[in-house]
Protein backbone atom coordinates (compact mmCIF):
# COMPACT_ATOMS: atom_id res chain seq x y z
CA UNK A 1 0.00 0.00 0.00
CA UNK A 2 0.94 3.44 -0.72
CA UNK A 3 2.55 5.27 1.73
CA UNK A 4 1.27 8.42 3.65
CA UNK A 5 3.69 11.22 2.72
CA UNK A 6 3.65 13.84 6.18
CA UNK A 7 4.31 17.75 5.06
CA UNK A 8 5.40 19.34 8.35
CA UNK A 9 5.05 23.39 8.90
CA UNK A 10 7.66 24.12 11.66
CA UNK A 11 10.38 22.06 13.32
CA UNK A 12 9.76 23.92 16.89
CA UNK A 13 9.57 22.09 19.93
CA UNK A 14 6.46 19.88 19.31
CA UNK A 15 7.86 19.88 15.15
CA UNK A 16 10.48 18.56 16.34
CA UNK A 17 8.83 16.29 18.84
CA UNK A 18 6.30 14.90 15.70
CA UNK A 19 9.16 14.48 13.62
CA UNK A 20 11.14 11.89 16.10
CA UNK A 21 7.58 9.99 17.35
CA UNK A 22 7.32 9.41 13.72
CA UNK A 23 10.39 8.15 13.19
CA UNK A 24 11.31 6.46 16.44
CA UNK A 25 8.24 4.55 16.69
CA UNK A 26 7.41 4.08 12.45
CA UNK A 27 7.13 0.47 13.00
CA UNK A 28 4.83 0.28 15.64
CA UNK A 29 2.88 2.66 13.91
CA UNK A 30 2.94 0.84 11.02
CA UNK A 31 1.24 -1.95 12.75
CA UNK A 32 -1.34 0.40 13.54
CA UNK A 33 -2.41 1.76 10.48
CA UNK A 34 -1.32 -1.11 8.04
CA UNK A 35 0.72 1.14 6.00
CA UNK A 36 3.76 3.50 6.26
CA UNK A 37 3.41 7.13 7.60
CA UNK A 38 6.71 8.93 6.59
CA UNK A 39 8.08 12.43 7.14
CA UNK A 40 8.19 13.64 3.66
CA UNK A 41 9.49 16.94 3.78
CA UNK A 42 9.27 19.72 6.38
CA UNK A 43 10.09 23.41 6.15
CA UNK A 44 11.44 25.66 8.58
CA UNK A 45 13.37 29.11 8.65
CA UNK A 46 16.11 27.96 10.68
CA UNK A 47 19.27 25.94 9.01
CA UNK A 48 20.65 24.46 12.40
CA UNK A 49 18.03 22.04 12.60
CA UNK A 50 19.08 19.04 14.68
CA UNK A 51 17.67 15.99 12.63
CA UNK A 52 19.98 13.03 14.11
CA UNK A 53 15.91 11.51 14.89
CA UNK A 54 14.55 12.82 11.55
CA UNK A 55 14.04 10.18 8.84
CA UNK A 56 17.09 10.72 6.60
CA UNK A 57 15.13 10.58 3.58
CA UNK A 58 13.18 13.76 4.89
CA UNK A 59 13.09 17.24 2.81
CA UNK A 60 14.06 20.14 4.29
CA UNK A 61 13.11 23.43 3.01
CA UNK A 62 12.86 26.94 4.26
CA UNK A 63 9.69 27.38 2.04
CA UNK A 64 6.40 26.29 3.87
CA UNK A 65 4.03 27.86 0.41
CA UNK A 66 6.54 24.56 -0.91
CA UNK A 67 5.15 21.88 1.37
CA UNK A 68 1.54 23.00 0.91
CA UNK A 69 1.74 23.24 -2.96
CA UNK A 70 3.77 19.50 -3.16
CA UNK A 71 1.94 16.99 -5.37
CA UNK A 72 3.09 14.11 -3.11
CA UNK A 73 2.02 15.46 0.12
CA UNK A 74 -1.20 14.05 1.53
CA UNK A 75 -1.42 15.44 5.34
CA UNK A 76 0.38 19.15 6.05
CA UNK A 77 1.01 19.12 9.58
CA UNK A 78 1.16 22.79 10.80
CA UNK A 79 2.97 23.35 14.20
CA UNK A 80 4.33 27.04 13.38
CA UNK A 81 1.43 28.51 15.85
CA UNK A 82 0.06 32.18 15.37
CA UNK A 83 -3.55 33.08 13.51
CA UNK A 84 -1.78 34.83 10.35
CA UNK A 85 0.92 32.81 8.46
CA UNK A 86 -0.69 29.75 9.51
CA UNK A 87 -3.85 30.53 8.86
CA UNK A 88 -2.85 31.08 5.22
CA UNK A 89 -0.86 27.91 4.83
CA UNK A 90 -3.80 25.77 6.10
CA UNK A 91 -6.35 27.63 3.86
CA UNK A 92 -4.01 27.03 0.86
CA UNK A 93 -3.41 23.42 1.92
CA UNK A 94 -7.00 22.97 1.95
CA UNK A 95 -7.62 24.65 -1.53
CA UNK A 96 -4.88 21.95 -2.70
CA UNK A 97 -6.76 19.19 -1.44
CA UNK A 98 -4.41 18.29 1.60
CA UNK A 99 -5.74 17.00 4.75
CA UNK A 100 -4.69 18.67 7.58
CA UNK A 101 -3.66 18.48 11.32
CA UNK A 102 -2.73 21.22 13.27
CA UNK A 103 -2.24 22.12 17.05
CA UNK A 104 -3.34 25.95 16.77
CA UNK A 105 -6.06 26.64 19.03
CA UNK A 106 -5.62 30.40 18.53
CA UNK A 107 -6.07 30.07 15.11
CA UNK A 108 -9.21 27.31 15.78
CA UNK A 109 -10.47 29.30 18.24
CA UNK A 110 -10.77 32.22 16.33
CA UNK A 111 -10.85 31.33 12.56
CA UNK A 112 -12.01 27.70 12.88
CA UNK A 113 -15.28 28.19 11.81
CA UNK A 114 -13.67 29.54 8.46
CA UNK A 115 -11.27 27.02 8.56
CA UNK A 116 -13.57 24.04 8.35
CA UNK A 117 -16.38 25.53 6.10
CA UNK A 118 -13.25 25.19 3.97
CA UNK A 119 -12.63 21.88 4.60
CA UNK A 120 -15.80 20.81 3.65
CA UNK A 121 -15.98 22.23 0.90
CA UNK A 122 -13.19 20.61 -0.46
CA UNK A 123 -13.92 17.40 1.18
CA UNK A 124 -11.06 17.21 3.52
CA UNK A 125 -10.12 16.76 7.06
CA UNK A 126 -8.46 19.18 9.29
CA UNK A 127 -7.59 17.61 13.02
CA UNK A 128 -6.77 19.10 15.79
CA UNK A 129 -6.10 16.77 18.95
CA UNK A 130 -3.11 18.66 20.30
CA UNK A 131 -4.66 21.94 20.25
CA UNK A 132 -6.22 21.44 23.83
CA UNK A 133 -4.37 19.93 26.83
CA UNK A 134 -1.33 18.63 25.00
CA UNK A 135 -1.48 14.93 25.73
CA UNK A 136 -4.86 14.29 27.33
CA UNK A 137 -7.08 13.05 24.61
CA UNK A 138 -9.91 15.33 25.14
CA UNK A 139 -10.92 16.48 21.74
CA UNK A 140 -11.74 12.60 20.57
CA UNK A 141 -13.41 12.15 23.67
CA UNK A 142 -15.94 14.97 22.93
CA UNK A 143 -16.09 14.08 19.44
CA UNK A 144 -16.61 10.30 19.88
CA UNK A 145 -16.11 9.05 23.30
CA UNK A 146 -18.98 11.18 24.55
CA UNK A 147 -21.14 10.79 21.35
CA UNK A 148 -24.09 9.38 23.11
CA UNK A 149 -24.80 11.73 25.76
CA UNK A 150 -25.93 15.41 26.25
CA UNK A 151 -22.91 17.00 27.83
CA UNK A 152 -24.02 19.77 30.54
CA UNK A 153 -20.56 21.14 31.39
CA UNK A 154 -16.96 21.15 31.13
CA UNK A 155 -14.62 22.61 33.70
CA UNK A 156 -10.86 22.69 33.24
CA UNK A 157 -7.09 23.67 33.98
CA UNK A 158 -5.87 23.75 31.03
CA UNK A 159 -3.21 25.96 31.06
CA UNK A 160 0.26 24.86 33.23
CA UNK A 161 2.14 28.12 33.30
CA UNK A 162 -1.13 29.29 35.42
CA UNK A 163 -1.37 26.41 37.26
CA UNK A 164 1.82 26.24 38.60
CA UNK A 165 1.84 29.48 39.62
CA UNK A 166 -1.01 28.72 42.01
CA UNK A 167 0.59 25.70 43.35
CA UNK A 168 3.36 27.00 44.38
CA UNK A 169 1.89 30.30 45.76
CA UNK A 170 -0.65 28.14 47.84
CA UNK A 171 2.26 25.70 48.64
CA UNK A 172 5.02 28.18 49.52
CA UNK A 173 3.39 30.93 50.84
CA UNK A 174 4.91 33.03 47.82
CA UNK A 175 3.51 36.42 46.31
CA UNK A 176 2.50 36.19 42.52
CA UNK A 177 5.41 38.18 41.07
CA UNK A 178 7.79 35.38 42.90
CA UNK A 179 6.32 32.68 41.65
CA UNK A 180 6.34 34.13 37.97
CA UNK A 181 9.81 34.74 38.25
CA UNK A 182 10.27 31.19 39.12
CA UNK A 183 7.90 29.57 36.28
CA UNK A 184 10.37 31.98 33.87
CA UNK A 185 13.87 30.48 34.77
CA UNK A 186 12.13 27.59 34.94
CA UNK A 187 10.99 27.12 31.67
CA UNK A 188 7.37 27.31 32.52
CA UNK A 189 6.30 30.76 31.27
CA UNK A 190 7.02 33.00 28.39
CA UNK A 191 9.50 36.72 28.60
CA UNK A 192 6.03 37.91 27.83
CA UNK A 193 3.75 35.40 29.92
CA UNK A 194 0.77 37.46 29.44
CA UNK A 195 -0.94 35.01 26.91
CA UNK A 196 -1.08 32.29 29.63
CA UNK A 197 -1.56 34.69 32.83
CA UNK A 198 -4.26 36.83 31.38
CA UNK A 199 -7.01 33.42 30.17
CA UNK A 200 -5.92 33.62 26.59
CA UNK A 201 -4.60 30.54 25.94
CA UNK A 202 -7.46 28.80 28.28
CA UNK A 203 -9.92 30.76 26.64
CA UNK A 204 -9.00 29.57 23.18
CA UNK A 205 -9.19 25.74 24.50
CA UNK A 206 -12.82 26.17 26.23
CA UNK A 207 -13.84 27.81 23.13
CA UNK A 208 -13.02 24.45 21.19
CA UNK A 209 -14.20 22.29 23.41
CA UNK A 210 -17.84 24.41 24.01
CA UNK A 211 -18.21 24.05 20.28
CA UNK A 212 -17.64 20.20 20.10
CA UNK A 213 -19.94 20.14 23.83
CA UNK A 214 -22.95 22.41 22.45
CA UNK A 215 -22.82 21.71 19.03
CA UNK A 216 -22.41 25.41 18.34
CA UNK A 217 -20.06 27.67 16.68
CA UNK A 218 -16.69 28.80 17.83
CA UNK A 219 -17.69 32.12 19.59
CA UNK A 220 -14.37 33.20 21.05
CA UNK A 221 -14.96 36.72 21.24
CA UNK A 222 -17.37 36.26 23.88
CA UNK A 223 -15.56 34.19 25.72
CA UNK A 224 -14.90 35.68 29.31
CA UNK A 225 -11.09 36.30 30.40
CA UNK A 226 -9.86 36.81 33.58
CA UNK A 227 -6.33 35.77 34.35
CA UNK A 228 -4.52 35.54 37.62
CA UNK A 229 -1.95 38.31 37.76
CA UNK A 230 -4.23 40.32 40.49
CA UNK A 231 -4.10 37.54 42.79
CA UNK A 232 -3.13 37.98 46.40
CA UNK A 233 -1.13 36.02 48.02
CA UNK A 234 -3.45 35.94 51.51
CA UNK A 235 -6.91 34.80 49.32
CA UNK A 236 -4.81 31.86 48.50
CA UNK A 237 -4.04 31.27 52.03
CA UNK A 238 -8.09 32.34 53.45
CA UNK A 239 -9.20 30.05 50.66
CA UNK A 240 -7.36 27.27 52.31
CA UNK A 241 -8.61 27.90 56.18
CA UNK A 242 -12.01 27.64 54.51
CA UNK A 243 -11.46 24.15 52.37
CA UNK A 244 -10.85 25.83 48.96
CA UNK A 245 -7.94 25.54 46.49
CA UNK A 246 -7.75 28.78 44.02
CA UNK A 247 -7.26 27.24 40.47
CA UNK A 248 -7.69 29.10 36.92
CA UNK A 249 -10.52 27.60 35.12
CA UNK A 250 -11.76 27.70 31.96
CA UNK A 251 -15.83 26.58 32.66
CA UNK A 252 -18.40 26.20 29.57
CA UNK A 253 -22.23 25.20 30.78
CA UNK A 254 -25.09 24.81 29.05
CA UNK A 255 -28.06 26.47 30.73
CA UNK A 256 -31.78 27.17 29.86
CA UNK A 257 -30.95 30.54 29.26
CA UNK A 258 -27.96 30.08 26.70
CA UNK A 259 -24.04 28.76 26.98
CA UNK A 260 -21.55 30.35 29.80
CA UNK A 261 -18.28 30.19 28.35
CA UNK A 262 -15.59 31.90 30.80
CA UNK A 263 -11.76 31.51 32.00
CA UNK A 264 -10.84 33.27 35.50
CA UNK A 265 -9.68 32.02 39.26
CA UNK A 266 -12.36 29.64 41.04
CA UNK A 267 -12.58 28.69 44.63
CA UNK A 268 -13.28 24.78 44.27
CA UNK A 269 -13.67 22.61 47.28
CA UNK A 270 -10.02 21.07 48.64
CA UNK A 271 -12.10 17.51 48.15
CA UNK A 272 -12.34 17.26 44.36
CA UNK A 273 -10.05 15.65 42.77
CA UNK A 274 -9.61 18.66 40.17
CA UNK A 275 -8.42 20.87 43.15
CA UNK A 276 -5.69 18.39 43.54
CA UNK A 277 -4.17 18.85 40.00
CA UNK A 278 -0.69 20.65 40.95
CA UNK A 279 2.10 22.27 39.28
CA UNK A 280 1.94 22.41 35.12
CA UNK A 281 -0.53 18.82 35.15
CA UNK A 282 -3.52 19.62 33.49
CA UNK A 283 -7.24 18.05 33.98
CA UNK A 284 -10.35 18.57 32.44
CA UNK A 285 -13.50 17.28 34.26
CA UNK A 286 -16.64 16.69 31.76
CA UNK A 287 -20.24 16.25 33.18
CA UNK A 288 -22.88 14.39 31.05
CA UNK A 289 -26.33 12.90 31.25
CA UNK A 290 -25.48 9.29 30.80
CA UNK A 291 -22.05 8.46 31.83
CA UNK A 292 -21.96 11.23 34.55
CA UNK A 293 -18.78 12.26 35.54
CA UNK A 294 -15.29 11.58 33.85
CA UNK A 295 -11.95 13.58 34.69
CA UNK A 296 -8.83 13.74 31.88
CA UNK A 297 -5.84 14.24 33.44
CA UNK A 298 -2.02 14.46 32.56
CA UNK A 299 0.46 16.42 30.31
CA UNK A 300 -0.89 19.58 29.23
CA UNK A 301 2.46 20.53 26.80
CA UNK A 302 5.87 19.34 26.08
CA UNK A 303 7.46 18.41 23.00
CA UNK A 304 6.63 14.83 23.06
CA UNK A 305 3.15 14.85 24.65
CA UNK A 306 2.06 17.08 22.29
CA UNK A 307 3.62 15.29 19.60
CA UNK A 308 2.14 11.76 20.33
CA UNK A 309 -1.03 13.73 19.80
CA UNK A 310 -0.51 15.31 16.63
CA UNK A 311 0.86 11.68 15.58
CA UNK A 312 -2.60 10.14 16.74
CA UNK A 313 -4.36 12.34 14.39
CA UNK A 314 -2.14 11.27 11.57
CA UNK A 315 -2.79 7.63 12.20
CA UNK A 316 -6.28 8.31 12.53
CA UNK A 317 -6.40 10.46 9.09
CA UNK A 318 -4.25 7.72 7.06
CA UNK A 319 -7.09 5.03 8.19
CA UNK A 320 -10.11 7.59 7.03
CA UNK A 321 -8.02 9.28 4.20
CA UNK A 322 -9.97 7.09 1.22
CA UNK A 323 -13.43 7.31 3.25
CA UNK A 324 -16.36 8.89 1.62
CA UNK A 325 -16.95 12.46 3.37
CA UNK A 326 -20.21 11.42 4.40
CA UNK A 327 -19.06 8.79 6.78
CA UNK A 328 -16.41 10.81 9.14
CA UNK A 329 -16.63 12.16 12.00
CA UNK A 330 -17.72 15.91 12.02
CA UNK A 331 -15.13 18.88 12.34
CA UNK A 332 -17.10 20.02 14.94
CA UNK A 333 -18.50 16.94 16.08
CA UNK A 334 -22.31 17.58 15.48
CA UNK A 335 -23.49 17.39 11.78
CA UNK A 336 -22.65 21.28 9.84
CA UNK A 337 -26.72 21.86 9.55
CA UNK A 338 -27.72 21.14 13.21
CA UNK A 339 -24.75 23.67 14.59
CA UNK A 340 -27.18 25.97 16.39
CA UNK A 341 -26.17 29.68 17.03
CA UNK A 342 -26.88 29.24 20.90
CA UNK A 343 -26.58 32.49 22.34
CA UNK A 344 -23.30 32.88 25.22
CA UNK A 345 -24.54 34.44 28.58
CA UNK A 346 -22.77 37.76 29.57
CA UNK A 347 -21.12 37.44 32.58
CA UNK A 348 -23.46 39.47 34.73
CA UNK A 349 -26.07 36.80 33.78
CA UNK A 350 -23.99 33.92 34.90
CA UNK A 351 -25.03 32.69 38.33
CA UNK A 352 -22.29 31.45 40.98
CA UNK A 353 -21.10 31.79 44.39
CA UNK A 354 -18.80 34.10 45.12
CA UNK A 355 -15.69 34.94 47.93
CA UNK A 356 -15.67 38.18 49.16
CA UNK A 357 -12.67 40.20 50.95
CA UNK A 358 -13.86 43.91 52.56
CA UNK A 359 -10.95 45.86 54.49
CA UNK A 360 -12.74 48.10 56.76
CA UNK A 361 -12.52 50.32 59.79
CA UNK A 362 -12.56 48.02 63.43
CA UNK A 363 -15.61 49.59 64.42
CA UNK A 364 -19.19 48.52 65.65
CA UNK A 365 -21.96 48.68 63.03
CA UNK A 366 -19.52 47.06 59.76
CA UNK A 367 -20.54 44.06 59.43
CA UNK A 368 -24.12 45.04 59.94
CA UNK A 369 -24.06 47.20 57.08
CA UNK A 370 -22.40 44.84 54.92
CA UNK A 371 -24.64 41.84 56.17
CA UNK A 372 -27.62 44.38 55.14
CA UNK A 373 -26.60 45.38 51.69
CA UNK A 374 -26.01 41.70 50.41
CA UNK A 375 -29.32 41.12 51.73
CA UNK A 376 -30.94 43.61 50.22
CA UNK A 377 -29.45 42.09 46.71
CA UNK A 378 -31.19 38.48 48.27
CA UNK A 379 -27.44 37.68 48.38
CA UNK A 380 -27.09 34.76 51.39
CA UNK A 381 -23.69 34.10 53.15
CA UNK A 382 -22.46 30.38 53.41
CA UNK A 383 -19.81 31.46 55.58
CA UNK A 384 -18.18 34.35 57.34
CA UNK A 385 -14.37 34.73 58.38
CA UNK A 386 -13.14 37.99 60.56
CA UNK A 387 -9.59 38.44 60.67
CA UNK A 388 -7.69 39.90 63.81
CA UNK A 389 -6.79 43.61 64.51
CA UNK A 390 -3.48 43.72 65.95
CA UNK A 391 -3.11 46.88 65.91
CA UNK A 392 -4.64 50.15 66.07
CA UNK A 393 -4.18 52.13 62.92
CA UNK A 394 -4.84 48.39 61.45
CA UNK A 395 -7.89 47.85 59.62
CA UNK A 396 -9.79 44.62 59.66
CA UNK A 397 -10.35 41.99 56.46
CA UNK A 398 -13.86 40.40 56.84
CA UNK A 399 -13.98 37.29 53.80
CA UNK A 400 -17.24 36.24 52.94
CA UNK A 401 -18.75 33.19 51.01
CA UNK A 402 -21.73 33.46 49.45
CA UNK A 403 -24.49 30.95 47.99
CA UNK A 404 -25.41 31.38 44.62
CA UNK A 405 -26.25 34.26 42.88
CA UNK A 406 -26.28 36.03 39.83
CA UNK A 407 -23.19 37.71 38.93
CA UNK A 408 -25.00 41.64 38.41
CA UNK A 409 -26.70 41.15 42.01
CA UNK A 410 -22.85 40.50 43.64
CA UNK A 411 -21.42 43.25 41.26
CA UNK A 412 -24.17 45.50 42.51
CA UNK A 413 -23.69 44.78 46.29
CA UNK A 414 -20.03 45.38 45.96
CA UNK A 415 -20.18 49.24 44.76
CA UNK A 416 -22.53 49.44 47.46
CA UNK A 417 -20.00 47.94 50.16
CA UNK A 418 -16.93 50.07 48.53
CA UNK A 419 -19.27 53.04 48.66
CA UNK A 420 -19.57 53.02 52.76
CA UNK A 421 -17.01 54.89 54.63
CA UNK A 422 -15.64 52.31 56.67
CA UNK A 423 -14.16 50.46 53.47
CA UNK A 424 -10.87 51.41 52.58
CA UNK A 425 -10.57 49.58 49.69
CA UNK A 426 -11.56 47.98 46.72
CA UNK A 427 -13.29 44.43 47.53
CA UNK A 428 -11.87 41.49 46.46
CA UNK A 429 -14.04 38.72 44.67
CA UNK A 430 -13.08 35.67 43.39
CA UNK A 431 -15.87 33.53 41.83
CA UNK A 432 -16.20 29.31 43.31
CA UNK A 433 -17.97 26.60 42.03
CA UNK A 434 -18.96 23.99 43.99
CA UNK A 435 -19.54 21.36 41.14
CA UNK A 436 -22.40 19.40 42.53
CA UNK A 437 -23.01 16.56 40.90
CA UNK A 438 -26.80 15.89 39.14
CA UNK A 439 -28.13 12.86 37.26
Amino acid sequence: MKPINIGLLGLGTVGSGTAQVLYRNAAEIERRTGRKIRLFMAADRRSDIDTADFDPDTVLTDDAFAVVAHPEVDIVVELIGGSTIAKDLILKAIENGKHVVTANKKLLAEYGNEIFAAAEKRDVMVMFEAAVAGGIPIIKVLREGLAANRIQWIAGIINGTSNFILSEMRDKGSDFADVLAEAQQLGYAEADPTFDIEGHDAGHKITIMAALAFGIPLSFDHCYLEGISHLDGKDIRYAEELGYRVKLLGITRRTAQGIELRVHPTLIPEKRLLANVNGVMNAVWVHADMVGSTLHYGAGAGALPTASAVVADIVDLSRLITSDAGTRVPHLAFQPSQVANIPILPMDEVVSSYYLRVQAADESGVLASITRILADEKISIEALIQKGVWHSDEKAEIVILTHSAQEKHIKAAIAAIENLSCVSRPVVMIRMESFHISR
